[in-house]
């Protein structure tokens, strides 16, 4: 893959929409905004004296706005969607975030907990004229094969629903831009680890038949180039393998430096927990300012990126702001 051009901006700003986790106490600081109880909605209850508090809802899924400062000017766009048909407008809502103000969606692969809460944003907006960028793979038909189990299909995403509802479709293997060149889609992630392999057990139908699949083609992560701070990496679940994701981001713009590695690393589930002290270690290599780790990450993979990096580790939650 050729060198590509990231044009630089002035800063980014991600604030998380919908994560497996919430936090009304943790403390902010300059540059991660935490919105506790005071500035959220009031709501009355039959069981309480007194208003009590409209508050984030969590959920297994991801979302987050991304928005990129250059020129004295901003640019904003939704990546991913959480699960559920109303918890990622339910907490746009709650974040006082219209989301006509989208210039974009940029969908990280076609798991359902990345995509249902679309639901909610057709239902809000009707017809949706906007672009939503995606690999040609994301529509796969999925399910998890554990040998001794039943498989489980997981929901796809439908074609005709999106197209129906008036998105414009964007599919690309290759890398691609956004907003003037200053925000890059990775499209398919080149594999390099020895031990990041992907899902293992699961399959894709192919040709009416059950194929293993485990590379999950569509992963692909968004990439921002901030002045004098080097590459935000952002990914949904990281299929695809952070530290490949971040190893590819350096690759295709030609800069060393990162900055900050947001999103899901899917680490959680018991049979990734072996390559949990690889990654660590790979990424201590990296030297990353901030590392937030969220969604699929999972508590072992949280425990050990806050003890080997705990100047870089931020926790994540829903409503946090990053400013990067």
């Amino acid at each position: 893959m050729d060198r590509v051009l990231l044009q630089p901006v002035d800063s980014v700003e991600i604030t998380t929409v919908m994560d497996n986790v919430t936090d009304l106490t943790s403390p902010g600081s300059d540059s991660v905004v935490r919105r506790a109880l005071g500035v959220l909605p009031r709501v009355n209850s039959r069981v309480l004296e007194g208003p009590s508090w409209d508050v984030f809802r969590g959920e297994h899924g991801f979302s987050a706005i991304v928005t990129v400062h250059y020129d004295s000017s901003s640019s904003s766009l939704l990546f991913d969607a959480g699960l559920t048909p109303t918890g990622v407008i339910g907490n746009l809502d709650r974040l006082e975030v219209d989301p006509s103000g989208f210039e974009a969606i940029v969908l990280s692969h076609g798991h359902f907990d990345h995509t249902g809460g679309l639901v909610g944003i057709i239902d809000r907006l009707g017809s949706v004229n906007l672009p939503v960028l995606i690999h040609p793979e994301f529509w796969n038909r999925r399910r998890i094969a554990i040998p001794g189990s039943d498989p489980v299909e997981l929901p796809s995403t439908s074609r005709p629903a999106l197209e129906g509802a008036g998105f414009d479709i964007i599919e690309d293997r290759l890398p691609s831009f956004l907003f003037n060149d200053r925000v890059l889609i990775t499209g398919e992630v080149d594999r390099t680890t020895s031990y990041e392999r992907g899902m293992l057990g699961q399959q894709a139908l192919r040709d009416n038949a059950w194929m293993p699949e485990p590379e999950t083609l569509d992963d692909q992560a968004l990439v921002i180039n901030v002045k004098g701070k080097g590459l935000v990496v952002m990914s949904g679940c990281g299929h695809a393998g952070i530290v490949n994701t971040t190893r590819y981001a350096q690759k295709l713009t030609g800069i060393d430096t990162i900055h900050a590695i947001v999103g899901g690393f899917h680490l959680g589930p018991k049979a990734f927990h072996p390559i949990i002290d690889q990654t660590v270690n790979d990424l201590l290599a990296l030297a990353p300012d901030v590392v937030v780790p969220a969604h699929c990450t999972g508590f072992r993979a949280q425990v050990a990126f806050a003890t080997h990096l705990p100047d870089a580790f931020l926790p994540n939650s829903v409503g946090t702001t990053f400013k990067l």
